[in-house]
């Protein structure tokens, strides 16, 4: 039994060339889809939020996620913990978008308790997102659904 290739990027690293809708799900290759964030991009905290803000806004938590994930792979170490709960923060939105409960409230809260200690850094409304994490969690265990445009959260004050 033989397998299909795998889609490569550029460095031919694995990875999927399917085009993805706002929410991150695979698409039928030749469908119409949302344009990937690129990866290792190095932003600076404001140009982080900013971006992730932005897309947030539009509904698209998954993308969102991928700018937070540059942002804890490229940032001072001191940092790292912070940028990784925002993205678990976006990624436990997009699983709650998708109909996934249960896997959207376990990583609300994961990214909910990684960020508590931090201090407002950058002007990122630290206790603020924290409440809108179990609030959101709440809701979506009471059976409430979620709607990524709707339940985006401010990133900062």
């Amino acid at each position: 039994m033989t397998s299909a290739p795998r889609d490569r990027d550029t460095e031919g690293r694995a990875r999927s060339a399917r085009p993805r809708d706002g929410l991150g799900r695979p698409l039928p290759y030749g469908a119409p889809g949302v344009e990937r964030q690129p990866e290792g991009v190095v932003r600076s905290p404001g140009g982080t939020l900013a971006e992730a803000q932005a897309l947030l806004d539009e509904g698209k938590p998954f993308h969102a996620h991928e700018v937070f994930e540059d942002a804890w792979k490229s940032g001072p170490q001191e940092e790292r913990e912070l940028w990784r709960g925002l993205a678990q923060l976006a990624v436990g939105l997009t699983h709650a978008a998708r109909g996934n409960a249960r896997g959207g409230a376990r990583l609300l809260l994961r990214g909910a308790d990684r960020i508590a200690g931090f201090r407002d850094p950058h002007g990122i409304d630290v206790a603020g997102l924290v409440l809108w994490a179990r609030e959101l969690v709440a809701r979506v265990e009471a059976g409430a659904g979620a709607d990524a445009r709707a339940e985006a959260p401010r990133l900062t004050r």
